[in-house]
């Protein structure tokens, strides 16, 4: 590999580096031993895995893109098409992840408010859909990676969960159409160009039918060895391209903060003092560390020393919100907008950070009154 591409490597994957670094230099408190073996949550990794191989998948047969045009064409007014493209991100988030919701429908956005003559709301959507993915996604246990860890983690039972997360995601919608009622409402004066995508019929029912596999794996009714087995039997004969498209780096950073955690838990000093922390405050903890290290890392960290798990799940969650990188996946928005013609990095970034705070302290206080 060359240096060029080792370094355009790092920079895309620098939560793994940072992963990498952390779980080497924990090591070195902590010698190598067989307890190594016992730190990975292998049924979290073979799921997630299982989930990113099947979404690449039904992303390719186009269910997303051919749905969203479909709708998009028949829709007349400027402010129902802003709620229609933040709620594509809101509800695809619960069951694809925020990170594939935004990588799917952020371009598109882009490409329906150019085509209608409104890049002025380019921004503002932009930042909706982001805020609608990384909410939406709190819905579910196979929204985003934290939740699929943290669910497997404390063994959280569906009811629960869904008993925790409803509400807050229940609030979060009320909030984002709220915001479009701000938005002074226009007939669209022009509509998009007549569509071409069309649905893989074949892909789309082969990763529909593993995408229902995953989903009972996660509901705990088949074993995680199996349904892994059955995933990479299935794209090995029908779709053997997908599984080099698989996010390894994301992969590697859960086994690298698996190690990372796992030490720290070996330190007494460390754990003593994390322990004593989380036990005062452990939402509000857990969602400081989503502001600085982003809400995956924080939920890995803090779960090794603490048995809230309703104040970690909406913490982590909530704590999305906030700064740029409290989120990785507001990352991938915002790198979709950068790359748009007359981008305004800077405009994009002060609406987003002013957007996310006022988003976050509406759902703190909320979350406090609930835990």
């Amino acid at each position: 590999m060359s240096c060029q591409k080792l370094f355009s490597f790092c920079k895309s994957n620098i939560v793994l580096m940072i992963a990498s670094v952390a779980a080497v230099i924990s090591c070195f408190f902590v010698p190598v031993n067989a307890q190594y073996l016992f730190y990975p949550d292998y049924k979290v990794l073979c799921l997630l895995f299982c989930l990113m191989a099947v979404v690449v998948g039904l992303q390719q047969a186009n269910l997303f893109t051919v749905l969203s045009e479909k709708i998009s064409a028949k829709i007349k007014s400027v402010r129902i098409m802003g709620i229609f493209l933040t709620l594509l991100c809101f509800f695809a988030a619960m069951f694809v992840t925020n990170d594939v919701a935004l990588i799917t429908f952020v371009p598109f956005a882009i490409l329906v408010l150019s085509a209608i003559g409104r890049k002025d709301l380019i921004i503002y959507t932009v930042i909706l859909q982001t805020i609608a993915a990384n909410l939406g996604s709190m819905a579910t246990p196979v929204g985003n990676p934290q939740n699929l860890y943290l669910y497997e983690k404390y063994q959280i039972s569906a009811g629960s969960f869904f008993t925790l997360t409803l509400p807050i995601v229940g609030i979060s919608l009320v909030l984002l159409l709220a915001c479009w009622l701000f938005v002074r409402n226009a007939p669209i004066a022009m509509q998009q160009n007549e569509q071409s995508s069309r649905i893989d019929k074949k892909g789309l029912l082969l990763h529909t039918v593993l995408f229902i596999l995953c989903l009972l794996c996660v509901l705990r009714l088949i074993d995680f060895r199996i349904l892994t087995a059955v995933v990479l039997l299935a794209l090995l004969i029908f779709d053997w391209k997908l599984v080099r498209q698989v996010d390894y780096g994301l992969l590697l950073t859960f086994l690298a903060f698996f190690i990372f955690v796992g030490n720290l838990t070996q330190m007494e000093a460390v754990s003593a003092f994390l322990s004593k922390l989380l036990l005062k405050a452990p939402f509000g903890i857990s969602v400081l560390c989503s502001q600085v290290i982003s809400n995956v890392p924080a939920a890995m960290l803090l779960s090794g020393f603490t048995d809230a798990a309703d104040a970690l799940i909406l913490g982590v969650n909530v704590g999305g919100l906030g700064t740029l990188i409290a989120s990785l996946a507001s990352l991938i928005s915002f790198g979709q907008y950068a790359k748009s013609a007359d981008a305004k990095n800077g405009k994009y970034l002060l609406v987003f950070t002013g957007m996310n705070v006022l988003f976050l302290v509406i759902l703190c206080g909320i979350s406090l009154l609930l835990i």
